[in-house]
């Protein structure tokens, strides 16, 4: 079954040759992953004004036609400013996060005491971390290119990378980075903990394993989107400037819960896309990335 195969994968083998098959066997789920989320990606092309829409309402508090008014005055020329970075992190992200979560799970196999059970979800909390180490920059730019009143004085990718080089790296490139790892290591944790026993239990309801990986990549996204969009609000709003007065976590937490004017609904304006936009697109990958893992087995 595709459902179970980090399960599977950790409680049949063992795990203990750790010789030349092994190794492809990791390799090939970084391959599976890359090529899985790149596949999920090609919608965004179609879909990235609904995300630049989406980003606009998580900065400025705008309703969805104050959003749609602000990129329709800007004209269609910057409709798609900002869209690469997340078209190569997407890609490189789905690579290296589902490639490094099953070298860690392998590796805590063979090295740790811990319940079967939790070996997924505890590689998936290291592989999130390494993440947001990596992917840190990529966000930062996508964030400072997609906020409109930086097209003034950093019109160019070039002149965006320019001006984040010369910041100091805590306010450059790696601005945001304590709850961009918290949100990283805690959805890929949820994720790669909680999509096994999904998928089992949706595929006991008659379902082909195809279509138990897509429900299961779905709903898991659904939760994760939901409990985790907040620090997606706040690392938005902390990326989009460049310069300027440098606050704290706590203070742009504060800030941004000020602005929302201490409600739990304006918080979460955009959010209905984005959780939408998150459960297809991982409904794809884990469906994609489930069968190419069989396929290979």
């Amino acid at each position: 079954m595709i459902c179970g195969d980090k399960m599977n994968l950790v409680q049949s083998s063992g795990l203990r040759d750790e010789g030349p098959q092994n190794t492809v066997i990791r390799l090939q789920s970084y391959l599976h992953g890359g090529t899985s989320s790149l596949l999920s990606t090609v919608p965004t092309v179609f879909v990235f004004p609904v995300y630049k829409t989406i980003f606009r309402q998580q900065i400025h508090n705008a309703s969805v036609q104050q959003a749609v008014g602000q990129l329709y005055k800007e004209g269609p020329l910057k409709l798609y400013r900002g869209m690469v970075p997340p078209l190569l992190m997407r890609t490189l992200n789905g690579t290296l996060l589902f490639g490094l979560q099953d070298t860690l799970l392998r590796q805590l196999s063979l090295s740790t005491t811990t319940s079967a059970a939790a070996l997924p979800a505890l590689a998936g909390f290291g592989a999130g971390i390494v993440e947001a180490v990596v992917f840190t920059p990529f966000e930062r730019v996508q964030n400072v290119l997609q906020n409109g009143h930086n097209d003034k004085y950093l019109p160019s990718l070039r002149s965006v990378l320019t001006k984040l080089k010369v910041e100091r790296i805590s306010q450059g490139y790696y601005r945001a980075f304590l709850p961009i790892a918290a949100r990283n290591a805690l959805g890929s944790s949820l994720y790669f903990g909680m999509k096994g026993p999904v998928c089992a239990v949706v595929a006991g309801q008659g379902l082909s394993p195809m279509t138990s990986s897509f429900v299961s990549g779905t709903l898991t996204s659904m939760v994760i989107s939901l409990t985790l969009y907040p620090l997606s609000v706040l690392v938005a709003n902390m990326q989009a400037q460049v310069g300027g007065e440098v606050k704290g976590v706590i203070a742009c937490w504060r800030q941004l819960w000020k602005s929302r004017n201490h409600s739990l609904v304006l918080l979460y304006r955009g959010g209905t896309l984005v959780i939408l936009r998150s459960c297809i697109t991982w409904g794809i990958t884990t469906a994609i990335y489930d069968r190419q893992q069989k396929g290979s087995s």
